[in-house]
């Protein structure tokens, strides 16, 4: 998804467990709601992953949907992973395919990709509610400039932990005795946790790992509560256990971090000249473009 600039989350210092609290600050986007978390001002990544966004929930009638124009990426990996509704992603390598929910949409942008993201028409016409993460990994170095290349996982390719109360879905990296299919370009975690009322879960370990509250409202160690659309970011080598206050679901993401990125619209570079030749080749019509599709967001001015 492009991203829309809007004001950036707010980060609070934590002690103990939590190293820092990040309030996500909403968006509207046209009627389709976000709540930005990555990047914050106090806080840039969490392991690879530069860009986090929570879509939705939003509701749309008959006739409504999102029309995300094609756009273009370099430097980054976008992992789509919904909870509710249907997204139609079409890109530049000619790849058609609908993510829906619990399903993996992995796009490699590397040197260079454009996709659009939308509403079927099929589905535009009886309505839907959508709900789900955007996030984007910044490639190592080693693979900044690589071919780009998109990669699907259907649902059911995905493992499932039960854990006491929890159930957890390993949308990448490895946890529990089990590993995800969904290869990412550096060691990555991604959990999908479903918590019960008052069940707790031993947080697996991670170089650097976040706990966003995507629903409900949940307690790390002696910690004051975390609320929904709110992120907390655990100290290094720290071993902690989540509790459910209520019933909730929360997205744990982390991994290495891959050193310092610059991010300017939909780039992600460690040189700021390789944005400025993205910029360049965009406003020139360089990139490749999506078969059939003429339409495209324009450079933004600032």
């Amino acid at each position: 998804m492009s991203w829309q600039g809007c004001e950036e989350p707010t980060c609070t210092e934590q002690g103990s467990a939590l190293a820092t609290r990040i309030e996500s600050r909403a968006k509207d986007l046209g009627g389709f709601s976000v709540r930005r978390v990555l990047p914050a001002a106090a806080r840039r990544h969490v392991g690879p992953f530069v860009f986090f966004d929570q879509m939705g929930p939003a509701d749309f009638g008959p006739g409504q949907g999102i029309e995300v124009r094609p756009h273009p990426h370099i430097g980054l990996a976008t992992l789509t992973y919904l909870f509710e509704g249907e997204i139609l992603h079409q890109d530049s390598l000619g790849y058609r395919q609908a993510i829906r929910p619990g399903a993996v949409n992995l796009m490699t942008a590397g040197r260079g990709i454009v996709h659009s993201e939308r509403t079927d028409p099929a589905l535009r016409r009886s309505g839907q509610r959508l709900h789900g993460i955007q996030s984007w990994m910044a490639l190592p170095d080693a693979l900044a400039d690589c071919d780009p290349a998109f990669v699907h996982h259907p649902a059911d390719s995905l493992p499932r932990v039960d854990r006491d109360g929890a159930r957890i879905t390993l949308v990448a990296g490895s946890a529990f005795g089990e590993r995800s299919p969904v290869e990412t370009a550096s060691p990555t975690l991604y959990l999908d946790i479903a918590l019960e009322p008052g069940a707790r879960l031993a947080v697996p370990d991670a170089r650097e790992r976040g706990l966003f509250v995507a629903e409900g409202r949940v307690r790390v160690e002696g910690d004051a509560p975390l609320a929904e659309g709110t992120m907390g970011v655990l100290g290094t080598g720290a071993n902690v256990t989540l509790e459910a206050l209520v019933a909730s679901r929360v997205i744990l993401i982390g991994g290495e971090p891959v050193g310092p990125r610059e991010l300017w619209w939909n780039f992600v570079a460690r040189d700021p000249a390789r944005i400025a030749r993205a910029r360049d080749d965009w406003r020139a019509g360089r990139f490749a473009m999506v078969p059939g599709d003429d339409e495209f967001i324009p450079l933004p001015e600032a």
